[in-house]
């Protein structure tokens, strides 16, 4: 009897061992765990790396924890993919421009005038030609006179550093260490004309500093083009130092100009000073923006040229940054060697003067660049 009873035995310890070797067919570690059994150091620490939670009581990836992680990881996939598929789309779009941006915005930035008085040229160098601005109030500018020989000449509206809006003693002739008056261009025989801008003098509108000064440069070259001795095709803007920042915003803003030079511009608009930009508008990150050339290059349509010294004082790091951004045709930099933020003024109008005063309309390039790092010209 012993000897039969041995055999069964035998084969019952064997089914409940085989039985115990797939805890798999368990419905209950069915449930708690999520594939098989964790059984060395090894799978244990990968589980652990790879995120999941080891169920204590089946010795297993916890199946909740594991069905947890699956819905994370797929939610992030989703999100990585829409984000993908978001930049690939602004990689294709055209770059916004800055009119297109500032349709609709109005700006809570201004100040009341300077009450400064309106200067008094002598008449041999400049007479009024007021304008309408755009805000439809007359604004006093200045202009070269008729020369009086019978020709259209080409022309340049200037914007001047410092409160640009207003007008103090901009005739008189500097030291070609900081001429401020660019008188060079206009004894090259280019018709000059110096605008004040909203809020400048004793304007009674307000200043926006950056934002619809803009507007006002438009109407004043619109008021340029309309005087008999000057030619509407070959009408030119340019700025420094402040002014040039508010010329590069005009030429990214589109308008008539054959060409706009931008010298000594800054390229964020809070880089400046309290007194030039007021330290609470830095709240509002569109109001920024909407001030700051960086942000509007690619979408220029004028040929405008980034002109600088590369000598100290002066603002050669932010048109480096924004030449960095450059990815248009539009654009050129000029980097002057020998020159800094002041005295670049009289070496481009040297050499800037003849060349605007004397071209036809496709002889405008006068400026190289390699790389949109070009050296001016000189004689």
């Amino acid at each position: 009897m012993r000897s039969l009873w041995a055999p069964a035995l035998l084969l019952a310890l064997c089914v409940a061992a085989c039985g115990r070797s797939d805890p798999m067919q368990d419905p209950a570690y069915a449930a708690a765990c999520h594939g098989p059994p964790v059984t060395t150091i090894e799978e244990r620490e990968q589980a652990q790396v790879d995120g999941y939670v080891i169920n204590a009581a089946f010795n297993c990836i916890d199946r909740k924890a594991w069905e947890e992680t699956q819905r994370q990881i797929a939610s992030y996939a989703e999100a990585k993919a829409k984000r993908d598929a978001a930049a690939r789309a602004r990689a294709l779009a055209p770059p916004q421009s800055l009119s297109d941006a500032r349709n609709g915005f109005r700006t809570a930035i201004s100040a009341a005038s300077s009450g400064t008085p309106l200067p008094n040229p002598p008449a041999r160098l400049f007479v009024r030609a007021d304008y309408l601005g755009a805000e439809g109030r007359m604004l006093p500018a200045f202009v070269t006179p008729d020369p009086k020989d019978g020709q259209r000449h080409a022309a340049i509206v200037w914007i001047t550093g410092g409160d640009s809006s207003t007008l103090e003693d901009f005739w008189t002739e500097g030291p070609p260490e900081n001429d401020q008056s660019a008188s060079a261009l206009r004894k090259a025989g280019l018709i000059m004309m110096f605008p004040t801008l909203r809020g400048g003098n004793v304007d009674e509108g307000k200043k926006e500093f950056f934002y619809g000064e803009v507007d006002d440069i438009h109407a004043a070259a619109n008021r340029l083009a309309k005087l008999p001795y000057v030619d509407p095709a070959r009408i030119y803007l340019g700025g420094h130092s402040t002014g040039g920042t508010l010329a590069l915003l005009t030429a990214e803003t589109g308008g008539r100009f054959a060409a706009v030079f931008s010298l000594g511009a800054v390229s964020r608009v809070d880089h400046y000073p309290q007194e030039l930009f007021p330290a609470s508008a830095a709240a509002d990150s569109r109001e920024i923006s909407l001030r700051s050339p960086i942000e509007w290059l690619n979408a220029t349509s004028t040929p405008t040229y980034l002109i600088e010294g590369m000598q100290a004082p002066g603002n050669v790091t932010d048109v480096d940054e924004m030449c960095d951004r450059v990815r248009t045709s539009k654009i050129r930099c000029v980097y002057v060697p020998d020159a800094n933020h002041f005295s670049v003024i009289d070496r481009v109008g040297r050499v800037l003067g003849p060349r605007l005063a004397g071209a036809s309309m496709g002889e405008v390039e006068i400026l190289q660049g390699q790389d949109f790092r070009g050296d001016l010209k000189t004689n």
